[in-house]
C-alpha cells in the first residue's frame, strides 16, 4: 500500500456559524483522510461529524503541497540551518 497525498476541504457549522477548512495530510486512501479530518477536527474544536461537510477530496501531486512540515517529509523542502 503506498501513501499518497491529499488535500481535503469543506466546512463545518459550530454555534450557528460556518467555518471553511482546507488540510493537506499523508494518507492510503480517501476514507482514511475524510476519516482523519473528522477525528482532528472533533478533537481541536468540537465538532460533530454530522456538522462536517466535505467539498472536496483530491489527491495532489508532492510539488502542490502547501504545508511545509510535509514538504519536508516527503522531501521537497530542504531543511536550511
Amino acid at each position: 500500500m503506498s501513501r499518497k497525498v491529499w488535500r481535503a476541504t469543506g466546512e463545518y457549522r459550530k454555534n450557528k456559524r460556518k467555518f471553511k477548512f482546507s488540510r493537506e495530510l499523508i494518507a492510503i486512501n480517501e476514507r482514511q483522510v475524510r476519516e482523519r479530518v473528522m477525528s482532528e477536527l472533533g478533537s481541536r474544536h468540537r465538532v460533530k461529524r454530522r456538522d462536517i461537510v466535505f467539498h472536496e477530496i483530491k489527491e495532489i501531486r508532492p510539488e502542490d503541497v502547501k504545508s511545509l512540515d510535509i514538504r519536508r517529509l516527503l522531501g521537497v523542502e530542504s531543511v536550511v540551518g
